[in-house]
């Protein structure tokens, strides 16, 4: 859905509906805020002390923070008890679907309401553009995916919902009648990268994305695939060119060039489950009589998906349109993209509406999150590499990439096209061809799971550039040290990096590690039975989308106390310390309250939006922003590796403001240094150590003194900051206590003393050009890895015998939650490479029959736990900021796990999982 904050606020008016958002509040029973802010210095918090989380204490004791926690009783004015809905789910997508017999529920089982399609034709509900598709199956049609609901059912009591649950189990009361095949529909995105240097690595490329604009086929035959050939797309000028230049490089590559070493391989693997901890869920009361529509969800998109709920019903028949919703978002158990622009608030919404006055809870159970829960793409790429013999470097590259994006778009043209760009990895290759596309079917939806296309693209590379290092033969690390990505180089699709390019430093530290260093040794002594190997890899991740935002406001008491409201998700990425961390080095002090998950509340800053960002043309940025209360966007799902990069740097920016023109003229004062003096201006200097500011020659200020000289001179004691990201910071100038003030946000409004909000009129707002759009990822980071194996020749069976993960991710805001992130990205590279599989259609997750006891995930017997070591380099400067990393420290460990089971078996395996079985097939 791109509904625009302009063109919602119209909607909301049109359909009088209020919205509010806002992080679930602690229910006399503390309200569902008041659990959901989590303390710092004044509670008892590891947290103050620099050591620990935010939000540690209350997760390993057991507090309700997460939306699976709560039930109505759980909420300050909400009726008592809580009723359940459940799903019914399509287990088949090649006949029509005829109806449902429920005659097995009678009785006390007998539902109290049972919502269909026509149900919701009847109220006048709209899908919103991003998940366009029946919510439910109609009657007479075939289902448009595996496990695409055909009706929800609501129970009044939770003994009745269980019995039901349990006897609809088998599915053979969903009624089917005519084979008809699964439907077919148009691929979700198709798109070609093609680049040619020009003749010198400083000159301007030939052609490429970046260059030229991003192009896609316009004509297509009768068939499932694209036609590529330039020749069918005559006309099609923009597209032709860049096929023309990609079918020269495949020539090239196809010639048979003696002084060329050319490998041409397939390597696929199949759809993954995100597997987080909590099953989607989320509980809604609808009072009829106020039109008010409360909300508790747990989602990674808590701005898109309150307007999603908005869209749904803004149209709808009276007695099913609200004239408030409040959408509270809880704490996510677990996200790793599936939480993601999930559809599944919008059928939370719906329970409550049909079933007013009376609290509903609708949550997956583990096997409907297996049926409808977003999924990692099934990847099939076809890839051929040229090197240069005499030289060693690489190039030319070709790659054709099919991805099956499932029953909904999703976000798979994206992950299509960031695989995509991403897929020559940490290289610098001059000429590059690839095509991608992502394919409807009946399978269960794909969306945006860790490592976004690039997990897939980067391992299928990386075990090719092995395979290319044993064949000429050429030293691994040093074949990658000579083709690696230098400061200043292109990407695949011709833009730069904007950031430091640390791969050489990651290539030194793999190739001195003892792991790699004792590689040949460790062979040599395996005892009998045993097969020892060795395998590494390299690759980098992208960091943002090209098109985020974050607000937040910081507040500081005249005690001292610091309050932190920011729109980031947690979800097991540490969020709230990290912000409280960044904002600790401006203000001197780990906040005392955190809230996360923060929409609303932003009011004076009175941000408007329209049109997408992502796709805008100049012209239309430049008129937009002469409005001076308009972003390009306001708030964005934590995704895409921007939590530390993009989520912490509003409320960093909005403590530099308070540090600049609160604190530091307090502490002048306490100094007793004039506005004149000279030393009033070094306030770039001056350092916060123990909670206290200090600068040379001068007495240290303890923080709360500060603070409560700031309150009494009436200085800037809060900031309320929004920021904009397309591949660089927005930037703007404000005029604060008759000063100027330039900085990365694009819209601020200050409290002086203890009084209210007032937004500041920006000048000079730098948005960055839309010609950006066309650029390929420009924020990256870097992570390598060594992996040695250990495999019984008789039965195949595979120990990881040690392991070793080496990062860079600049400013490390919270240094365990990095190591826990590579810790964890270390264990689901395991499940990706040697166990985690989903098959297609009917055979699998879709037909409802998926849990646990068939989809197997990493457990600690196959995990290092003892034997991993994490590195995480420091940043080349004070100054740098944090980088992204959660995927990243993923993508590595799985190329490195396959290339040391090649080291230790002599066989390549180019389809994932490589399990037991497979191994002991190829040994002898």
């Amino acid at each position: 859905m791109r509904i625009s904050r302009r063109e919602f606020v119209k909607s909301v008016t049109a359909s009088g509906i209020a919205l509010s958002v806002s992080r679930l509040a602690i229910a006399e029973e503390p309200s569902f805020a008041a659990r959901e802010t989590l303390p710092g210095r004044q509670a008892w918090n590891p947290a103050a002390t620099g050591v620990g989380r935010i939000d540690g204490v209350a997760k390993v004791t057991g507090a309700k923070l997460y939306a699976s926690d709560f039930r109505a009783a759980d909420l300050p004015g909400w009726p008592q008890n809580t009723a359940h809905a459940m799903f019914i789910l399509a287990p088949d997508a090649t006949h029509v679907y005829t109806g449902m017999d429920l005659s097995r529920l009678s009785g006390a089982l007998k539902p109290a309401v049972v919502v269909t399609a026509a149900d919701l034709a009847r109220i006048g509900t709209r899908v919103p553009e991003f998940y366009a598709g029946d919510l439910f199956c109609p009657v007479g049609t075939t289902p448009l995916y595996l496990g695409q609901p055909v009706a929800l059912l609501i129970f009044e009591q939770f003994d009745a919902f269980d019995q039901a649950r349990l006897a609809l189990r088998d599915g053979t009361f969903v009624k089917f009648g005519e084979e008809t095949g699964p439907i077919r529909a148009p691929d979700y995105g198709a798109y070609r990268f093609t680049r040619v240097a020009g003749p010198t690595p400083d000159g301007p490329d030939v052609y490429s994305t970046f260059k030229d604009g991003l192009v896609s086929p316009e004509h297509f035959q009768n068939t499932e695939l694209p036609v590529w050939a330039p020749l069918a797309m005559a006309k099609a000028q923009p597209y032709a060119k860049a096929a023309i230049y990609g079918e020269q490089i495949r020539a090239e590559l196809a010639a048979s060039n003696p002084a060329l070493l050319v490998l041409d391989r397939e390597f696929e693997n199949p759809s993954n489950d995100c597997m987080f901890l909590e099953p989607e869920c989320g509980i809604a009361w609808y009072d009829a009589g106020r039109k008010n529509l409360e909300l508790v969800l747990g989602v990674q998109s808590p701005f898109e998906n309150a307007e999603a709920i908005v869209f749904l019903l803004g149209e709808a028949i009276p007695a099913f349109k609200p004239t408030r919703i409040n959408a509270q978002f809880a704490y996510v158990g677990g996200g790793f993209g599936g939480r993601d622009h999930t559809p599944f608030p919008l059928w939370v919404a719906l329970a409550g509406m049909f079933f007013p006055d009376r609290p509903v809870r609708l949550a997956y159970s583990r096997y409907q999150q297996f049926q409808m829960g977003i999924k990692r793409h099934a990847f099939k790429i076809h890839t051929r590499i040229g090197v240069d013999r005499a030289s060693g470097k690489i190039i030319a590259f070709a790659a054709d990439h099919i991805l099956d994006g499932g029953g909904l778009a999703n976000f798979s043209s994206t992950v299509a096209k960031v695989g995509a760009q991403m897929a020559i990895g940490v290289y610098d290759i001059p000429r590059v061809d690839v095509t991608t596309v992502a394919l409807h079917s009946r399978g269960v939806t794909a969306g945006s799971m860790r490592g976004y296309g690039v997990l897939e693209t980067n391992t299928a590379l990386e075990t090719l550039v092995d395979e290319m290092c044993a064949a000429l033969p050429l030293d691994p690390i040093g074949f990658r040290r000579r083709n690696a990505l230098k400061t200043g180089g292109r990407t695949l699709s011709g833009n730069q990096y904007d950031v430091a390019i640390r791969t050489s430093e990651i290539l030194d530290k793999l190739e001195k590690h003892p792991i790699w260093q004792q590689r040949a040794d460790e062979k040599a002594r395996a005892q009998a039975g045993t097969l020892v190997g060795t395998g590494v890899a390299c690759t980098s991740k992208n960091y943002g989308s090209g098109g985020d935002a974050s607000l937040s406001t910081v507040e500081i008491g005249p005690d001292g106390r610091i309050v932190i409201y920011c729109d980031g998700a947690e979800m097991g990425n540490g969020i709230g310390t990290a912000v409280a961390n960044r904002v600790a080095a401006h203000l001197g002090g780990v906040a005392d309250q955190v809230a996360i998950l923060q929409v609303h509340g932003f009011g004076p800053l009175a941000l408007v939006t329209s049109g997408n960002c992502y796709t805008m043309d100049q012209k239309t940025q430049d008129a937009a922003a002469r409005n001076p209360h308009w972003v390009p966007a306001i708030s964005s799902a934590t995704f895409a590796s921007i939590g530390a990069y993009i989520m912490t740097h509003a409320a960093a920016e909005a403590a530099r403001v308070i540090f600049r023109f609160g604190l530091w003229p307090a502490a002048l004062d306490l100094w007793g240094i004039a506005p004149k003096d000279p030393r009033a201006n070094d306030w770039k200097t001056a350092r916060w150590k123990d909670g206290q500011l200090v600068m040379p020659g001068l007495a240290p200020l303890a923080l709360p003194a500060v603070a409560a000289k700031a309150h009494a001179r009436n200085g800037v004691t809060g900031a309320m900051t929004h920021c904009f990201n397309r591949w660089a910071f927005a930037q703007a100038t404000f005029a604060i206590s008759g000063q100027t003030w330039t900085a990365d946000i694009d819209a601020l409004a200050v409290r002086s003393g203890g009084g209210k909000f007032a937004r500041l009129n920006r000048s000079n707002v730098k948005y960055p050009p839309t010609d950006l759009n066309k650029s390929g990822p420009t924020h990256a980071a870097t992570c390598g890895a060594l992996v040695r194996v250990e495999i019984e020749r008789a039965t195949g069976a595979l120990r990881i015998a040690k392991a070793y993960s080496v990062l860079e991710c600049g400013q490390a805001l919270v240094p365990e939650v990095v190591v826990g992130q590579a810790q964890g990205g270390f264990a689901m590279a395991v499940g990706f490479a040697l166990l985690e599989s989903l098959p297609p259609y009917e055979g699998g997750p879709g037909n409802g029959k998926w849990n646990l006891g068939q989809y197997v995930i990493p457990r600690g017997s196959d995990l290092p736990l003892h034997d991993l070591e994490v590195e995480v380099l420091s940043p080349i400067d004070s100054d740098e900021r944090p980088k992204g990393i959660a995927e990243v420290v993923m993508m590595p460990a799985a190329p490195a796990l396959l290339n040391a089971i090649y080291d230790a078996t002599g066989h390549r395996f180019r389809s994932l999982p490589v399990t037991q079985a497979m191994i002991k097939g190829v040994l002898k």
